[in-house]
This record gives structure tokens, sequence and C-alpha cells, in this order.
């Protein structure tokens, strides 16, 4: 199993316009194309312009194509086109893949 923490670094005032996409568009795109999600989270401290999330997939090559279907999908190519008409709404994206520990309750 490989589990993918991703963070995005939100400019100011476009939280709103990130967790709107999401929750109208990406999360609909990412059941489509198997990327499945465990979890998002954004800081307790609103200052923090981050949106944290972790998806879970069967291996590195699943994850791959995964993202591959995702990306070339012009529903979210549009969608994307379309949120980020008045200027970007991620600066930054940081993102590893995550190995479970023997002891950790996810595996």
């Amino acid at each position: 199993m490989v589990y993918e923490l991703r963070t995005y670094v939100i400019p100011p005032g476009r939280m709103p316009d990130i967790l709107d996409r999401f929750a109208s568009t990406t999360m609909r795109l990412f059941g489509k194309h198997g990327l499945e999600v465990v979890g998002f989270w954004t800081a307790a401290d609103p200052a923090v312009n981050e949106l944290v999330y972790v998806l879970r997939f069967g291996d590195e090559e699943a994850q791959q194509a995964a993202w591959a279907a995702f990306r070339g999908d012009p529903e979210w190519q549009e969608a994307r086109r379309r949120t980020e008409a008045n200027g970007p709404i991620v600066d930054r994206v940081i993102e590893k893949n995550l190995t479970p520990t023997a002891f950790s309750p996810v595996q």
C-alpha cells in the first residue's frame, strides 16, 4: 500500500476557491479515476494557508496511472481553467509518498 501526502500552499484569500473546487468537482473526479482519499485537513490556524490531504493506492504503478487519467480528463482541465481564471488557487504543491510502519494502525 502506498500513501501519498499532499500539501497545497494556497494564496491569501483563495482557500474558499480551492475548497469549493474539491467539493464540487475534484472529489468526484478522484473517485472516477481511482484516487482514494483517506482524509483532508486545513490548518487550525487560519493564517496558515495550507490544505493537506492523504490518498491511498495499491502500489506506485496504480498511483501513476490514476494521476495520469485524472490529469488527462477534459472535465478536470476545464474545471482548472475556469477556477483559475482570476489567478492560481495553489501557490505550491508538496507531495511525498509514505510507507506505513509495521506498528501503524493504517496499513
